[in-house]
């Protein structure tokens, strides 16, 4: 019984301004006429915020990383770009482990295995090849299936 605004969206990150590292944004909600929030909880009586899901980013680029993982990944420029410079010293000194840490790497980073060190999110075109990995935990419930 409420209605959000539209949070303000970055063009460059295609993610809310107000996106913080625990991969959460604010949005002011209003509540509808005749409803009023418990005193303490909004703003005021009508007005309060809410956390949305979005993807934190700091800046790295995901075709950046592609690229110079393609074309650079010898000399551990790839690592050294997302924040891994041991990784990236030593794929400098052994020629990117002989080339098979490079064709590792490649295919890590096109996969977006290997993310920014930091845990964020890379910055991805918004018609770009986002790729979200379906994990299975205890709260996953498996739907039992019809016999035929």
């Amino acid at each position: 019984m409420y209605l959000c605004l539209q949070p303000d969206i970055d063009p460059n990150t295609q993610q809310p301004r107000s996106c913080q590292k625990n991969n959460t944004a604010k949005v002011y909600c209003k509540t509808i006429d005749k409803l009023v929030c418990k005193p303490g909880t909004g703003i005021n009586e009508t007005i309060f915020e809410k956390d949305i899901e979005c993807e934190y980013t700091s800046g790295y680029r995901y075709e950046t990383a592609l690229l110079l993982s393609l074309f650079l990944g010898m000399f551990g420029i790839d690592r050294f770009y997302l924040g891994y410079p041991a990784i990236g010293l030593a794929k400098l000194c052994t020629l990117g482990f002989m080339f098979l840490g490079q064709l590792i790497d490649i295919i890590l980073i096109a996969l977006q295995v290997v993310g920014p060190a930091d845990g964020s999110h890379y910055i991805i075109s918004y018609f770009g090849p986002k790729l979200t990995i379906l994990r299975k935990d205890n709260d996953t419930f498996i739907m039992p299936q019809d016999d035929w």
